[in-house]
């Protein structure tokens, strides 16, 4: 098994996050005529899987700490199936949103560990495009999720909606448990041997010796006392590499991808769509462009570089509010327009805050912070989240969607500005050198 093949079974439980993303919009459709819910109750709804997220992420590092990296991709893989069949038969809405808080926490462990299991396991040539593959998955994820609301529309089946959930989880669970852990987490626990062993096991041609050294050299750094844990990620010089991510981390979000994913169907009705295939289908052919993009970020990243396709699908994402705020306030251009525009916001996002944030998010920090400096970072991203979920139904109809995307569009150009000026550049560097950036006050010497 060599790493390449590890990286993209590790990836591919992406695919559950982007489903659960994604069949949200669709199911909602039915349970809020089914219980009738209200506005409010819609928010919380889709807002309780956030708050489930927070919690699995702030407990997501110390659990990959303790059991390893492999070890909670598995228990992710139960526990998913498991929340979303109780998900499939609640009988009420206090039990659905206890289902969807459990299954949200499931989901926060695992967009902490996975990206962080990849980018350990990835030699340095192909590390940025095995963490993309981890997007291209979601992705793959959230049209899967978009046209299974779609075929089970007709007989309002929210209930298979979520029950199809379990089905990738209980597929990609015999493929997981065959996963070695990665050599920096063996070597975290002092088990030298089983450290050396999977090295050569999934690149047979290494040098593992020096390999070894190196890593282990990184692992024994740190301030005594500290290793870890949170008070070294707020000492110099990880603080500055903890701010930068936690700023990124919630202008992933704030931004406002999720209510183009949670909301897509009500985006789509008030610009005139509808029918169950322009409320369900769309957001599915929507999505093509996301793969598109992240086709685009997976063969370029490790050619040109983290910064330029950051920036560049950042501008996009600009461009594209501006267009959305023109269609809602003035009518130019109708549905299609306005079509054309949630494309390119999603092609933008795609490609770069979506496939390269969580990139930076798995390098900036040594083996004995990588899953709590992910954690930290996820954390302020769900934060973001949950701010949109459970208002932007709320600022739909009060600002308009013209308003709505006016405020989605300043953020936007606050997020290039903070990318700008603070990201670095990853590209080709050992993870153990990229302290380097931090410790020299935020640049390369």
């Amino acid at each position: 098994m060599n790493t390449k093949t590890i990286g993209l079974t590790g990836a591919s439980v992406g695919v559950i996050y982007g489903y659960d993303l994604s069949i949200i919009a669709g199911a909602q459709l039915f349970i809020t005529r089914d219980f009738g819910l209200t506005t409010g109750q819609q928010e919380l709804l889709t807002t309780m899987v956030v708050i489930g997220q927070i919690v699995g992420a702030l407990g997501a590092g110390v659990l990959a700490n303790r059991i390893g990296r492999q070890k909670s991709v598995v228990l992710i893989l139960v526990s998913y199936a498991i929340f979303a069949l109780l998900d499939a038969f609640s009988m009420s809405l206090p039990m659905l949103l206890v289902a969807r808080l459990l299954l949200g926490m499931t989901i926060g462990v695992m967009v902490v560990v996975v990206p962080v299991y990849i980018a350990e396991s990835a030699p340095t040539a192909v590390r940025g495009a095995l963490l993309t593959t981890y997007q291209l998955a979601i992705v793959s994820g959230l049209i899967v999720g978009y046209l299974t609301g779609y075929a089970l529309a007709e007989t309002h089946s929210w209930r298979w909606m979520f029950g199809l959930a379990a089905v990738p989880a209980v597929l990609l669970l015999p493929l997981v448990i065959r996963l070695p852990d990665t050599a920096r987490w063996y070597l975290l626990k002092g088990r030298i041997d089983d450290a050396r062993a999977t090295l050569l096991r999934v690149e047979p041609a290494a040098n593992a010796e020096e390999e070894l050294a190196e890593i282990r050299r990184a692992v024994g750094e740190g301030s005594p006392g500290f290793k870890g844990g949170l008070k070294e990620m707020l000492r110099p010089p990880y603080l500055r590499a903890t701010l930068f991510v936690v700023t990124l981390g919630f202008l992933l979000q704030i931004t406002g991808i999720n209510a183009i994913i949670y909301y897509s169907p009500r985006i789509f009705e008030a610009m005139g769509f509808t029918g169950n295939f322009a409320l369900l289908g769309l957001p599915a052919l929507v999505q093509v462009a996301g793969l598109a993009a992240v086709g685009a970020a997976l063969t370029l990243v490790d050619r040109i570089g983290r910064r330029p396709i950051l920036l560049c699908g950042i501008a996009m994402m600009i461009v594209a509010d501006a267009l959305l705020m023109l269609v809602f306030a003035r009518g130019v251009g109708g549905a299609v327009l306005g079509f054309a525009g949630i494309v390119l916001f999603i092609f933008g996002y795609t490609m770069g805050f979506g496939s390269l944030g969580w990139v930076y998010a798995s390098e900036s920090f040594p083996t004995r912070l990588r899953s709590i400096g992910s954690s930290t970072m996820l954390t302020s991203n769900l934060v973001a989240n949950a701010i949109v979920a459970a208002v932007f139904l709320t600022m739909l109809h009060s600002l308009g969607g013209a308003g709505a995307f006016a405020v989605f569009g300043l953020l936007a150009v606050i997020a290039f500005g903070v990318v700008y000026r603070y990201a670095p550049e990853t590209k080709g560097r050992q993870l153990e050198d990229i302290r380097h950036f931090w410790e020299n006050g935020g640049k390369w010497l």
